[in-house]
């Protein structure tokens, strides 16, 4: 079986340079693997108005950067808030080219709920906050720094807090809908057991919500101490 491409999507207040390091790993133990990063709107070099972002607009952007790439199957990584976009994607592309979705300490809320409904913790409050002000909003760093860095070194701290953005606050509070996303795609939860943004409870919830059961999909528990912070897969920072 050849090799399927790999697609990463970032998660909240962050863009596709919060990949470089998973990156550069990766291009050293398997330079073989051709590996996509993107911005999704509104982040990083692509145009978008976060005031007005839909999931339908940044799983469409994502559908087209992977079609450019000229990539055929893939396995699709959906870290943190991009557990709203990633099933979108999987949906529109099918399970001919979709070989594994991975989701990384991902946000999948329950059918026709939203991602403010599963946050807890500051993040609850300034999403809840931004919500009602209407407008794109970027956490204070003491919060960002308490919310994303748990467990990290003074240099991957330094590397995550650079590359922060203004998220928008209409994606966290538009409901979910995954009645398009195929059954016969396997998906893979990576949860992280001290994770300050997304308790590794709300995960078990999410597949009870997603109608899964707890044994159709593979899990991985990412500890502190085997070598990966808090919010770290591989060498990504959040």
């Amino acid at each position: 079986m050849s090799l399927p491409d790999l697609v990463l999507v970032h998660g909240g207040e962050h863009a596709a340079d919060c990949w470089d390091l998973v990156v550069a790993e990766l291009r050293r133990q398997a330079p073989e693997l051709r590996v996509l990063t993107m911005d999704l709107p509104g982040h990083g070099r692509k145009a978008g108005d976060l005031a007005t972002a839909t999931i339908d607009e940044w799983v469409d952007s994502v559908v087209s950067d992977v079609e450019d790439a000229g990539f055929g199957e893939i396995v699709i990584v959906g870290h943190s808030m991009a557990g709203v976009t990633v099933p979108g994607v999987v949906a529109k592309l099918g399970s001919p080219r979709v070989r594994e979705m991975i989701l990384a300490t991902a946000f999948v809320p329950p059918q026709g709920s939203a991602i403010v409904d599963t946050l807890g913790g500051p993040l609850a409050w300034f999403a809840r906050r931004g919500a009602k002000a209407g407008k794109p909003m970027k956490i204070p760093t003491a919060a960002a720094r308490l919310v994303f860095c748990n467990g990290m070194t003074r240099q991957q701290r330094t590397f995550t807090l650079s590359r922060l953005h203004p998220e928008s606050v209409r994606i966290v509070t538009e409901r979910a809908d995954r009645r398009g996303l195929p059954d016969d795609v396997p998906r893979t939860w990576i949860l992280t057991t001290r994770d300050r943004a997304l308790s590794v409870r709300v995960p078990a919830r999410q597949h009870r919500g997603a109608g899964r059961r707890a044994d159709a999909d593979r899990r991985r528990l990412v500890p502190p101490g085997d070598g990966q912070p808090s919010r770290n897969v591989g060498a990504h920072p959040h």
